[in-house]
C-alpha cells in the first residue's frame, strides 16, 4: 500500500455531522464555474471600457474512477465551488476537468486546461497524476498546486497541499519529548506508509536525545495483526520488568486500521496508564476514544476550529458532511483567488506562492516552499471518550519534511 491508498482512506473518513436541511445547493455541473460580471450601461453613461477578462484557474480531479474516489473527488470539486462562492472574486474563473484518475487523462486534462487559458492548475489528487502533470505545466510556465501528499512528486513548479505524514510524526514525537518521555516502541503498518512514519519517527525521536526500544510490523489483514501486536506489548513488559520502562506508543493509522487495532492491542492487555499512545492525523476520528485504549492518547493535526466551521458550512449547502481531504480543494481556490486581482504576469509568481508569511487555510497556517512541500501550524491533541481535546495548539510553521527515497514508495 502506497501513501496515495492511505490518503484516500483518511480522505474518505466522514465527519458525522446531523444536517436538519438543505441551505443551498450551490454545486455547479458545468464546465466551469464563471463569477466575472459586467455592469450594465445606462442610456446617458456612454461607452463603457471592456470588462477585464477573468482569470482562469483548472481543478483536475479524478471524477469518473472508483466509486471511493469519485465520492471524494465531487466533494472536493463541490468545496472549490464554494470557496468560488463565498470568496466572490468576479475576476476568478473556474474550470473543472476530469482526470479519470489516471496518468493519460491528468496529463490530457492539464493540456486542454492550458489550451483554455488556465494560469493555474489546482490537483491532481494522485502522485501518479501529478508525476504526469507536472512536466507538462512546467513547459507551459503553470504552477500546479496538486492535493498529493507523496514529497517525491514535489518541486519543478509543483507545490503539495497535502498533510506531509512526517511533519505529524515529528510534531507529537518532539511534543512527548517535551513531557519527559525518552524510550519509545513503536507498532507500524508493513508498507510504503509505514516506512516513511517509522522513519520520520526514528529521526525525531533520535534527534531529540530519545530512544526506539522496539518496533513491530503489521499487514493489513486483520488475523496476521494478531501476533505483532502481541510481540510489541510482550516487549513493552519486558521493559518493564528489566526495570527500564517504555514510555510511549507510536501507532500509525488510519480509519481502516485503526479500529481493528485497538482491539488487538486491549487483549493483548497494553496498560495506557503507564504508556501513553502516539498518534498521526489519521486519528481524527470522531469515534476513535469508544476503544478505551485510545483515551488519552497523543496525535497530531491541524487546529480543529476551522475545519468544524468549513464542515459546517459545507454540510449546510449540500446536504452531507464533507471527506476530510475536502479543506484542501478549498484553500487551493483560496490561495488562487489572492492573487487573481493582480497583473497578468504577476498573479501566480514563485515570490507569491512561496511567500515567508504563509496562507490562512481552513486547517490552519499553510506556507509552500520553492521545494514544492509545504510547512503547516499542527496541534496536539488528546483523545478524549467523545472527539478530542488541544493540548498543544500551533505556534508557527512546522518544519519542512525530507523527500522520501524512491525505494519507501510504491
Amino acid at each position: 500500500m502506497g501513501l496515495d491508498a492511505d490518503w484516500l482512506r483518511r480522505a474518505s473518513a466522514f465527519a458525522f455531522l446531523v444536517v436538519a436541511f438543505v441551505v443551498a445547493a450551490c454545486s455547479i455541473r458545468g464546465g466551469s464555474v464563471d463569477l466575472s460580471s459586467s455592469p450594465v450601461p445606462t442610456a446617458d453613461s456612454g461607452a463603457s471600457p471592456a470588462a477585464p477578462q477573468p482569470v482562469k484557474v483548472a481543478l483536475l480531479l479524478p471524477l469518473t474512477s472508483t466509486s471511493q474516489t469519485e465520492a471524494v473527488a465531487n466533494a472536493m470539486k463541490q468545496a472549490a465551488e464554494l470557496a468560488v462562492f463565498e470568496l466572490n472574486n468576479p475576476n476568478l474563473q473556474l474550470i473543472i476537468k476530469d482526470d479519470a484518475g489516471t496518468s493519460e487523462g491528468a496529463q490530457k486534462a492539464a493540456e486542454e486546461a492550458i489550451q483554455e487559458g488556465a494560469e493555474l492548475i489546482l490537483g491532481p489528487l494522485f502522485a501518479a497524476s501529478v508525476r504526469a502533470v507536472g512536466p507538462v505545466a512546467q513547459q507551459a510556465g503553470r504552477p500546479v498546486l496538486a492535493f498529493s501528499n507523496d514529497g517525491q512528486v514535489a518541486g519543478n513548479g509543483v507545490y503539495l497541499l497535502g498533510f506531509m505524514p512526517q511533519q505529524e510524526v515529528r510534531r507529537v514525537a518532539n511534543y512527548a519529548l517535551a513531557q519527559g518521555h525518552r524510550r519509545f516502541a513503536a507498532f507500524v503498518s508493513e508498507d510504503a506508509y509505514g516506512q516513511i512514519v517509522e522513519a520520520a519517527f526514528r529521526e525525531a525521536v533520535t534527534s531529540g536525545g530519545g530512544t526506539i526500544v522496539a518496533v513491530e510490523r503489521y499487514p493489513a489483514t486483520t488475523n496476521a495483526m494478531v501476533a505483532p501486536a502481541e510481540r510489541i506489548v510482550a516487549a513493552i513488559r519486558e521493559a518493564d520488568e528489566a526495570g527500564q520502562p517504555i514510555d510511549a506508543l507510536f501507532v500509525p493509522g488510519n480509519p481502516e486500521t485503526l479500529p481493528r487495532l485497538g482491539p488487538l492491542l486491549s487483549y493483548a492487555n497494553l496498560d495506557t496508564s503507564r504508556v501513553k499512545l502516539l498518534g498521526t492525523g489519521g486519528w481524527d476520528l470522531p469515534n476513535l476514544g469508544r476503544n478505551a485504549v485510545f483515551v488519552g492518547g497523543w496525535f497530531a493535526s491541524p487546529e480543529p476550529r476551522g475545519w468544524r466551521d468549513f464542515s459546517e458550512r459545507f454540510a449546510r449547502t449540500y446536504g452531507m458532511a464533507p471527506p476530510r481531504i475536502a479543506s484542501i480543494a478549498y484553500d487551493a481556490i483560496s490561495i488562487a483567488a489572492q492573487f487573481a486581482n493582480a497583473p497578468s504576469g504577476a498573479r501566480f509568481t514563485i515570490a507569491n506562492l512561496t511567500r515567508p508569511t504563509g496562507f490562512a487555510g481552513v486547517d490552519g497556517p499553510i506556507r509552500l516552499l520553492p521545494s514544492g512541500l509545504a510547512e503547516r501550524g499542527l496541534a496536539v491533541l488528546e483523545v478524549q471518550p467523545v472527539g478530542a481535546t488541544v493540548i498543544d495548539p500551533p505556534t508557527g510553521f512546522g518544519s519542512p519534511v525530507a523527500q522520501p527515497s524512491a525505494e519507501s514508495l510504491n
